[in-house]
């Protein structure tokens, strides 16, 4: 299915969202974010995206590599790990939902404003994965 055209205004609202989402955040950590969630939901469309626009951004292969195994790997700063933490727990959003532990980790790392535009992006990147995973969003294609 080709989603835009299927469902614009949707589209266009996402669009919106995504921008809305990414408003001052490190690119760095909307990064790390959109794959480490891309990841965990199984889209290869947004991993490979992602990937390819983080290497272009300078990210290094090696950490991209690392990214599945970010708190064993020793490469990434205490800031991003927050950050993932809290990806993970708002992609997986289990019975129990986001821990008070890693919520009050990634609020030690990030201010209250930063923190709801994180959520945002989580969320968003989330979204997108759930549009791009049943329409079977095809890898390396617009």
């Amino acid at each position: 299915m080709n989603f835009t055209k299927a469902a614009p205004k949707v589209f266009k609202a996402m669009i919106a969202l995504d921008t809305a989402a990414r408003a001052g955040l490190d690119p760095v950590l909307i990064d790390l974010v959109q794959i480490r969630a891309s990841q965990i939901n199984h889209c290869a469309y947004c991993i490979d995206m992602h990937t390819k626009e983080a290497r272009k951004a300078g990210e290094s292969e090696e950490r991209v590599y690392q990214l599945n195994a970010w708190r064993e790997a020793g490469l990434f700063t205490p800031r991003e790990k927050a950050a993932l933490g809290l990806t993970e727990a708002v992609t997986e959003l289990g019975e129990g939902g986001v821990s008070d532990e890693v919520y009050a980790t990634a609020a030690r790392h990030f201010a209250e404003e930063e923190l709801a535009q994180l959520i945002a992006l989580i969320f968003t990147i989330n979204a997108w994965n759930r549009i791009a995973v049943p329409t079977r969003k095809t890898p390396g294609t617009e």
